[in-house]
């Protein structure tokens, strides 16, 4: 199976675990929506993410959430730009959530492939975990939208030797989120 497929699959998990979850509108929160992510001096990588949260949970200021982010919704559409793959979960903990502006910090865990495409390069590591710290603001304009921006860096990043060479430390994102549960 591709790995593409089995990323549909995870997908549809995650999201019937969140849809199976004891979800009250008032009490839980689940954003869906894209991600466009900027790794400094290399690659658009863009995708979906989800972010759920439950009053239950630290007053409702933690976040949990799943990431799929891609070079191929990037910087590789009609180019020949490397083929990366970005697949977290993350952690986020907002500041003043009772607010419309909101700070917040995320620690996210995950996995890194690049497809380099050709046997000439079978030799150079092209996977990796993840690991990344966030720090940004979140904003409430309307509900249900959540708009967030944030930079990150990569703990986990790579020279081609050691590494994946296209993994940089630093980049930036925004999400746009939509609260499905308030529909």
């Amino acid at each position: 199976m591709g790995n593409i497929k089995k990323c549909h699959i995870l997908f549809l998990i995650i999201i019937g675990c969140f849809y199976s979850m004891n979800c009250k509108a008032q009490e839980s929160r689940l954003f869906i929506g894209p991600r466009l992510q900027k790794t400094l001096d290399l690659y658009h990588e863009n995708g979906l993410s989800l972010q759920y949260a439950n009053n239950k949970l630290i007053s409702g200021r933690f976040l949990i959430g799943f990431n799929y982010i891609s070079s191929r919704f990037g910087s590789a559409i009609g180019s020949n730009a490397i083929k990366q793959d970005n697949f977290f979960l993350s952690g986020s903990y907002h500041f003043l959530h009772e607010k419309k502006l909101q700070p917040f910090t995320s620690l996210n865990a995950g996995y890194f492939r690049a497809d380099f495409e050709s046997e000439i390069f079978s030799s150079l590591p092209n996977s990796s975990p993840l690991i990344s710290l966030e720090g940004g603001l979140a904003v409430y304009p309307v509900i249900p939208l959540k708009i967030s921006a944030s930079v990150g860096y990569n703990v986990i990043s790579g020279n081609g030797m050691k590494g994946p060479g296209t993994l940089f430390p630093f980049f930036y994102q925004l999400s746009l989120g939509w609260n499905i549960l308030k529909i």
